[in-house]
């Protein structure tokens, strides 16, 4: 059985790294009811002050298409497009089988 995954960077205004931090933090908490989430990690670089990294593993990819829409993860969006500057998806040549 394949899984869907997702790593990305969020880059942020200067000084906005913490706030961004907390948001994801309560998006990954809030990820924590969906069974369809298996993984949602958030982390912070050393070496760039405002760029969070995000690693998201979901049962397939319909299931993180439809947690986009939940009422939940639009007003985090909401909270986190004012003092977002970039977002990178940044690609992983690997599938995940048999994870469970």
């Amino acid at each position: 059985m394949s899984k869907f995954s997702l790593f990305g960077k969020f880059t942020v205004q200067e000084g906005k790294r913490d706030t961004m931090v907390e948001i994801l933090l309560e998006a990954a908490k809030s990820m924590k009811d969906l069974d369809e989430c298996e993984i949602y990690i958030v982390n912070i670089s050393e070496t760039e002050p405002n760029a969070i990294h995000v690693y998201e593993v979901w049962s397939n990819e319909e299931a993180h298409q439809a947690s986009l829409s939940l009422e939940a993860t639009q007003t985090l969006i909401n909270r986190a497009k004012p003092i977002i500057t970039g977002m990178e998806r940044i690609n992983i040549q690997y599938s995940i089988s048999n994870w469970r």
